[in-house]
């Protein structure tokens, strides 16, 4: 490791690791100390990022990445799709929040709503754009839970590890 003083700021150069520490001393005495250290990239830093970067390509190599990207932007570009949708996820909001503030729904707005639910889920664009957003799901929540156990146990992770189910702490999923 290479040192050096420059004034009242010290560097320090090391393989892969860069340190920059100032003080500020006022005369001898010693409380009035402030430090400042600054550190750049370390081994393990770069070693995770370069296997996170390995991991994305690996979701995007998936043969089933480019059939859920094509059903997203399938729904994206459909404008009927999309209204039916978000007048649904409107629909649920409201008839969800009428609930809490424990207002009775009548039996009008919830055939309505199963009404445009069942819409959604008969229009193949709809259809194919949730299924798909399930499969992320799926993949996002299965490299969520490795990460979590392998961080929680500080080894990888089993499957037995891995089989208590739902997705961590709080989550209701049950999955």
């Amino acid at each position: 490791m290479i040192k050096k003083v420059i004034g009242n700021i010290g560097f320090a150069f090391g393989l892969n690791l860069c340190c920059i520490v100032a003080r500020t001393v006022k005369g001898s005495e010693s409380w009035l100390r402030r430090e400042l250290i600054y550190m750049q990239t370390t081994i393990e830093e770069t070693s995770v990022l370069q296997k996170t970067k390995e991991l994305c390509q690996a979701i995007l190599d998936q043969p089933n990445m480019q059939s859920i990207r094509q059903r997203l932007d399938a729904f994206m570009g459909d404008e009927k799709a999309r209204t039916q949708y978000d007048n649904l996820v409107a629909k649920g909001q409201a008839l969800q929040q009428k609930e809490q503030m424990s207002m009775p729904l009548s039996k009008e707005e919830i055939n309505d709503f199963e009404k445009q639910r069942e819409a959604v889920f008969n229009n193949p664009v709809s259809r194919n754009f949730l299924d798909a957003q399930e499969e992320l799901h799926n993949v996002q929540e299965t490299i969520h839970q490795y990460v979590n156990k392998t961080l929680e146990l500080g080894r990888m992770p089993t499957e037995e590890d891995l089989s208590g189910g739902g997705c961590g702490h709080g989550c209701g999923c049950h999955h």
